[in-house]
């Protein structure tokens, strides 16, 4: 069985649910032997260590779940650490593109695999999400991306973007300002691209504050894929195209021919039903998907590994070119908000 030490416990408590959900054994906790590590790995029933030194030698995969050099962390040093004693490594994002590089010939020193971990877009619900993507890029060509998202996830968007469209190349952007939205223009993998950014940031709570992940909306002469959040739901949109007679738009629903019988939207895919599933099930369950992916990875043929290295590089360059474009995220130190239920707003 493939054993698994995830190396962090702040966001790291979501990648242990993940590898007991994936049905890997969980090998043990590195951090640094806090309070908060001592609980997590009572909790979970392995050993905490505090050093690459001390992992024992079976350990196949490491969850680098630390921030990275980019964020002021240890998180690449460790990572770099890690494929030196023959560990493959799964790195959460944001990672610098230098960084990634770094590791990348590392791990080829190794005979290893490096990965970073982009996370959203192996949620259950964006998997769908892409795959329908796919099929539609397979039967119509795709006109226009719309798309939304916080600064803090903007990593994943680019991931996301990438996967949904088949490649990144070629890219650019423009930003201009704006508060809490600044809007970038441009393209992404040649199709002509529109997105919102918040870029705002709390420097005491940068994990929160976000007026939403992300949405994506994705454009062709048929009709219009959306993710409308990051959890979903997943909808399509057949295009409506009244037709006319005798110069005369048709306005009666029985004359408009097969078209009439088209859902005006169907849901792909449903959002989960509350947070506590996200908690518990959706996030896990997109770690076990990131590390079933990178279990089939190895072993596989060196041009098949280099596509998908080349792909993360172009993720990591397309993202700082980005976030170069957009500057500096705007400081804001909002109150903590209340979410409001759904039934709040229905009308009797």
């Amino acid at each position: 069985m493939t054993r698994v030490v995830v190396c962090g416990t702040g966001f790291g408590r979501i990648y242990l649910k993940g590898v007991r959900r994936s049905g890997m054994e969980l090998a043990g906790v590195l951090a640094t032997g806090s309070a908060r590590s001592v609980e997590v790995a009572r909790r979970y029933d392995v050993p905490l260590y505090t050093s690459v030194a001390d992992l024992p030698s079976d350990v196949d995969i490491a969850c680098v779940v630390v921030r990275s050099g980019l964020l002021g962390g240890q998180g690449t040093a460790l990572a770099e650490e890690l494929l030196a004693r023959g560990v493959h490594v799964l790195q959460e994002q944001p990672v610098h593109a230098d960084e990634v590089a770094g590791c990348l010939r590392a791990a080829r020193r190794a005979g290893v695999l490096y990965r970073v971990n982009a996370f959203h877009p192996h949620l259950p619900v964006v998997q769908r999400f892409l795959a329908a993507a796919r099929t539609l890029a397979s039967l119509r060509e795709v006109s226009f991306v719309d798309a939304a998202c916080a600064v803090s996830v903007s990593y994943p968007l680019v991931d996301l973007l990438g996967r949904a469209l088949g490649g990144l190349r070629p890219w650019s952007f423009t930003a201009s300002a704006g508060s809490p939205f600044s809007v970038v223009t441009g393209t992404i993998g040649g199709v002509p691209l529109t997105a919102r950014v918040q870029n705002q940031l709390h420097p005491d709570d940068p994990d929160n504050h976000a007026h939403l992940l992300h949405r994506m909306a994705i454009g062709t002469d048929g009709g219009v894929l959306t993710l409308a959040d990051t959890h979903g739901p997943v909808l399509w949109t057949p295009r409506l195209h009244v037709p006319r007679v005798d110069g005369d738009l048709v306005l009666d629903g029985d004359a408009i021919g097969a078209d009439g019988d088209l859902a005006s939207t169907t849901v792909l895919a449903p959002a989960p039903a509350t947070f506590a599933e996200l908690l518990d099930r959706e996030w896990p369950d997109a770690v076990a998907h990131a590390l079933t992916e990178l279990t089939a990875q190895i072993g596989r043929p060196g041009a098949e590994s280099r596509r998908v290295e080349q792909y993360q590089l172009s993720v990591c360059t397309a993202w700082a070119d980005l976030t170069r474009e957009l500057g500096p995220p705007e400081v804001v130190r909002p109150a903590p908000p209340k979410p409001l239920p759904a039934n709040e707003l229905e009308i009797a």
